[in-house]
């Protein structure tokens, strides 16, 4: 069994405990390789497709469950909040690059 959860007994009873990890993992997979398409096309772009207010929130935020997921021990939590947070730093950075440019026009 993957053990990937901390031991305050979070697995679903009713999955036996390592399918919610499967599931989990599963989930965490779809949602990463979404994020890497749209990361590419931001790059490729050079633009950032949300406003800097979201990104700035979005960041704080799932920075913040980052260390949540940490504190509980769930590492597909972690890894999905991490790579959220760095996917919002680099729409941040966009977006104060695009200012920048507008501001030197």
């Amino acid at each position: 069994m993957i053990r990937l959860r901390g031991q305050q007994g979070t697995q679903a009873a009713w999955f036996g405990g390592f399918m919610a990890d499967y599931f989990g993992i599963a989930g965490l997979l779809l949602i990463l390789i979404g994020w890497v398409v749209e990361l590419w096309n931001v790059v490729k772009r050079k633009k950032a497709q949300v406003p800097l207010s979201f990104a700035l929130l979005y960041g704080a935020g799932s920075a913040l469950l980052t260390l949540h997921s940490l504190e509980l021990g769930d590492m597909v939590f972690v890894a999905l909040n991490a790579s959220a947070t760095l996917i919002a730093l680099v729409n941040i950075a966009f977006n104060l690059m695009r200012k920048e440019k507008e501001g030197k026009r």
